[in-house]
């Protein structure tokens, strides 16, 4: 007898599926490819790490994923939605409802306080409480007595911490880092690290980790190795 219960759709299983993806440039002596072929699938709740060495296209690569580049073939569907469809500005609500970064440069905007970078996301999302929220997130990084400070009155690692806040604030359900302790010494880097993975597993998160880092990789559950472009372990 054949099964009568509705067929749950591919794309609402998982939080990212790449098929086929790749980026090329032009260049004066020609096409250089940077990604080739790449494809694997990351379901809700994942930790993954993609890992390769330098120039191998990680950052090209997490860039396509969360919608901030487009791809010369292929496609990123996050969260069931095909990035290819959207424009700019669909892509950008795609992001403002979903998704949250941490970078390795921190990108806080030095104009702002602490507690104003951390509000900054969900007043762009048009929040009518942002700053309850934003406190909130600050207390939870250890940075509740540092919300009027501005990015040069702290250090680089209470900087990562303003950039984490503003990166889990919005609930988002799925997280990008890319390198997140790449300016930061070991001491510091690994406090941050711990602080990732915890919030990360409190909000039931899906994350993606870029890093060249072997060690920090083995902390998701599953790593993804770039080489060249092409994706060579862990699809």
């Amino acid at each position: 007898m054949a099964d009568s219960s509705p067929a749950t759709p591919a794309q609402t299983r998982h939080a990212l599926e790449v098929a086929g993806l790749g980026k090329r440039v032009p260049l004066p002596s020609g096409e250089l490819t940077i990604l080739d072929g790449v494809g694997f699938r990351i379901a809700h709740g994942d930790s993954v790490a993609i890992i390769g060495a330098s120039g191998s296209g990680k950052s090209t690569l997490l860039s396509l994923l969360a919608g901030l580049d487009t791809p010369s073939s292929g496609e990123v569907r996050l969260d069931g939605v095909p990035l290819s469809t959207l424009d700019e500005d669909g892509r950008a609500r795609v992001r403002a409802r979903k998704v949250g970064f941490v970078f390795q440069s921190f990108q806080l905007l030095p104009s702002l306080t602490a507690l104003e970078n951390a509000m900054l996301p969900l007043e762009l999302r048009g929040d009518a409480d942002a700053r309850g929220p934003a406190e909130e997130t600050l207390r939870k990084v250890g940075l509740g007595e540092r919300l009027g400070h501005y990015p040069r009155q702290l250090s680089g690692g209470e900087q990562q911490r303003v950039a984490l806040a503003r990166a889990f604030v919005t609930g988002p359900s799925l997280l990008f880092a890319d390198e997140p302790t790449g300016n930061l010494d070991t001491r510091t880097g690994q406090a941050i690290i711990e602080l990732l993975f915890a919030m990360n597993a409190e909000a039931g998160t899906t994350l993606v980790l870029v890093t060249h880092d072997e060690h920090l990789a083995s902390r998701c559950g599953r790593v993804l190795r770039l080489d060249g472009g092409r994706l060579v372990s862990g699809a």
